[in-house]
């Protein structure tokens, strides 16, 4: 298998994902049973409850045990680490190995276009560039060479 092709964090990202198939699906307490109640997990609070209460036979409830490896987690599914960035200056803290850049919703067309062509600039991987059209990355990447 060649190198290149693999994701960066493959190992993290495995054992990510090894954990996780064994995680059972949570769901809310007879949500099973009413079409009213959502499968969303909502912790049962009840006094007799016997979900809370943990008896045999019943779903599990959610706890600390059942997370995922700590250097895992944060990491995008390509094995990046995910940073929110709102501007060009909060690339240039960006490293190109291991980081990669999310544009905040807020950020406007204009200075998306902007920051996608400053991250190709420094080899900076963009999450969501969107459908940015590539004439105008190209143009904003002439006028920040000239």
């Amino acid at each position: 298998m060649v190198e290149s092709c693999l994701p960066i964090n493959d190992e993290l990202l495995r054992a990510r994902k090894k954990v996780s198939a064994t995680r059972p699906k949570f769901v809310r307490q007879e949500s099973w049973r009413y079409v009213r109640l959502a499968e969303n997990w909502r912790k049962p609070k009840g006094i007799d409850n016997k979900m809370r209460k943990q008896v045999s036979g019943v779903p599990p409830l959610v706890k600390v045990g059942y997370r995922g490896p700590k250097a895992a987690r944060g990491l995008h599914p390509s094995g990046y680490r995910d940073r929110l960035i709102h501007n060009i200056r909060d690339l240039e803290k960006l490293d190109p190995k291991i980081d990669a850049a999310r544009i905040g919703h807020s950020v406007g067309r204009r200075k998306r276009i902007d920051i996608v062509s400053k991250a190709n600039a420094l080899g900076i991987k963009v999450l969501n560039k969107g459908n940015a059209p590539q004439e105008s990355i190209q143009k904003a990447q002439d006028k920040e060479q000239t």
